[in-house]
């Protein structure tokens, strides 16, 4: 197996991260469980710094959030990847 390419691996993450969060947080929307399930649901959204429930800008800062972070697990997985290949 090859050296990963960084840009397309890290923003296949990125990417990927942004569907995930989006899907995350409209199924805190359907009522598909328990009222005690969803509160605890949306609580851990609120977790994030600055966030609260169903708040535009609180949805775009989730998704900053969202992103720094896929970035940052992009770029080490790449750079711990081709780091241990062998030359």
């Amino acid at each position: 197996m090859g050296k990963l390419n960084f840009q397309s691996y890290v923003w296949k993450c990125v990417l990927g991260g942004e569907i995930v969060y989006t899907l995350c947080v409209l199924g805190g929307l359907l009522p598909l469980r328990s009222v005690e399930a969803v509160k605890l649901h949306h609580l851990l959204f609120e977790t994030l710094p600055g966030f609260t429930w169903l708040d535009l800008g609180s949805f775009l800062l989730g998704a900053v959030y969202v992103f720094i972070g896929a970035w940052f697990f992009g770029w080490y997985y790449v750079w711990m990847h081709n780091s241990s290949i062998e030359q």
